[in-house]
């Protein structure tokens, strides 16, 4: 989000500054680590007060900049994008030593290979699919999913079939018609939701609803919030844009339908309590999982078999090569579980929802040319 002109960033007190630098000098040495094996060396890492770049590489001085109106006032992942995007200046600049313009061949090149965003911007591309069939496709399936609204439950059941068997078949025309290499160029990634200090077990459960039945592949990633001087963890996801859309708005939609089933719940039970809250919550999730395995059941028997493509996982991996699985405790299995159950089972995806009051993405702070965003 721009601030207004003249408006300064949040001042942080003397310890949270400590420890936000402290937690970028960590994030340095993790990328490091992560995508050049150690072979550079720690910079000075500043925060400016600029609004007219979101970081710069100075070779000269050694120092990797940020600005300070991006680390305090944007998503902490789209900080790590842009500390990303000026590693790959040092890398550039200092091991290769290669001469040429800031974002020059090799700069992308290797923005590429790593799965780094190589944009000026400092947040995942939102521009809709330039690809004609694509934007048709996402069209249709806004339609028939703004008409599984319908009260008649056989009628909505019908629009938000129509529009999954849609969205599947887009998906194997894609894999079948288009060359890999002009694939990897159109995958990306975005996060979901707000960073949380944990990771309960319906996140869990609806990532893995993404991951299984809408086309694209998550992972937790870990935050940190500058304000509070707290870390936290946010979900990411990869996959061709289309997909990353509609992947946006299930998630949206689940988390909103689940939050109000359980408020109806809560208030016909008359229980609250937050075990019960959790179990509800995860079995909703589970409920509606189970609704999408027999419907994909239900499509394989129809010939719409869709085989998660090679150059999809090997993006996800470019991003992330390191990955670590961690094992989670489940949901007590109790009344609340199995009354969530019933309650997802019985959802039916309907029209997108809207992100945010004016249903729009914040606007990124503005970007500058040169070694820096």
């Amino acid at each position: 989000m721009q601030s207004a002109p003249g408006a300064r960033a949040t001042e942080l007190s003397t310890e949270l500054e400590t420890k936000l630098l402290r937690r970028l000098v960590d994030e340095w040495e993790s990328v490091n680590f992560t995508y050049f094996r150690c072979v550079l060396r720690m910079p000075i890492l500043r925060l400016s007060d600029t609004r007219q770049r979101l970081g710069q590489w100075n070779g000269e001085l050694r120092c990797l900049e940020l600005s300070r109106p991006l680390v305090l006032e944007r998503p902490w992942t789209e900080v790590i994008e842009v500390l990303k995007h000026e590693i790959v200046h040092q890398f550039v600049d200092e091991y290769l030593g290669v001469d040429e313009p800031p974002h020059g061949p090799t700069f992308r090149d290797i923005c590429d290979r790593l799965g780094v965003d190589g944009r000026a911007a400092g947040r995942p591309s939102t521009d809709p699919d330039t690809n004609d069939s694509a934007h048709r496709t996402v069209a249709r399936i806004r339609k028939l999913l703004a008409l599984a609204q319908s009260p008649n439950q056989h009628e909505a059941e019908a629009a938000a079939t129509a529009a999954q068997r849609l969205m599947l078949k887009f998906n194997i025309e894609v894999e079948q018609a288009r060359p890999h290499a002009d694939q990897r160029s159109r995958y990306g990634f975005r996060h979901l939701g707000r960073p949380s200090g944990r990771i309960l077990e319906h996140d869990r459960r609806l990532a893995a609803i993404l991951s299984s039945y809408f086309f694209v592949e998550g992972i937790w990633i870990s935050v940190y919030r500058p304000l509070e001087g707290k870390r936290g963890s946010i979900l990411e996801i990869c996959g061709l844009e289309a997909n990353l859309v509609m992947a946006e708005h299930v998630h949206g939609f689940l988390h909103a339908t689940a939050m109000r089933l359980w408020s109806d719940y809560k208030r016909t039970t008359k229980r609250s309590s937050n075990r019960d809250r959790q179990a509800f919550l995860a079995g909703v999730m589970r409920g509606f999982e189970t609704k999408l395995a027999a419907q994909s059941e239900q499509f394989q028997e129809q010939g719409l078999v869709w085989v998660p493509t090679a150059e999809l996982g090997r993006y996800f991996r470019r991003r992330f090569p390191k990955i670590q699985t961690v094992r989670r405790r489940q949901a007590r299995r109790n009344e609340a579980f199995t009354e969530g159950h019933r309650a997802g089972a019985e959802i039916v995806l309907s029209k997108p929802v809207e992100s945010g009051p004016g249903g729009g993405r914040p606007k990124a702070l503005p970007s500058a040319s040169g070694k820096g965003r």
